[in-house]
């Protein structure tokens, strides 16, 4: 399955990669109402490096690792749960020039839980979600980046 968000901002690419690359841009892009804990932030967004983060679902916490697998600077980023909630993700982070600046596209590839039931039912439980989230995140990128 596949969900694409993508938002121009008005700076260069540069400058939209480099918040990404920020130690704190994971913890300033996390919706309030995710319940999601950073165990072991990854080291950068170069090939190899892991993150390690803790999500609760219902009353129990999930563990999700992420690893980094493409990285292209000022160009892309790439990383891929490794162990986590879904069968699959591979979360493509795209950057490109734009006569507004330049755009950010989020796309995503995944395949949720519970194989076929979940598959039927991730335009109501998941993709309304990931829309929110994303919506969020491109939000406080760019007040960000309109605050220096």
């Amino acid at each position: 399955m596949q969900f694409v968000h993508e938002s121009v901002f008005a700076v260069e690419v540069e400058a939209l990669f480099a918040f990404h690359e920020r130690p704190d841009a994971f913890s300033i892009l996390m919706p309030p109402w995710e319940t999601v804990r950073n165990v072991k932030p990854a080291s950068s967004l170069e090939v190899g490096a892991v993150a390690r983060l803790e999500q609760r679902v219902g009353p129990i916490w999930i563990e999700i690792v992420a690893e980094h697998v493409d990285y292209e600077k000022n160009r892309l980023f790439v990383d891929e749960m490794r162990k986590g909630p879904f069968a699959a993700w591979r979360h493509e982070h795209r950057f490109e020039p734009d006569p507004g600046g330049s755009r950010l596209i989020d796309a995503i590839t995944y395949e949720p839980p519970l194989g076929f039931l979940g598959r039927l039912a991730a335009p109501l439980a998941i993709e309304p979600r990931l829309r929110k989230m994303f919506e969020y995140r491109h939000r406080v990128t760019q007040e960000a980046l309109a605050a220096g």
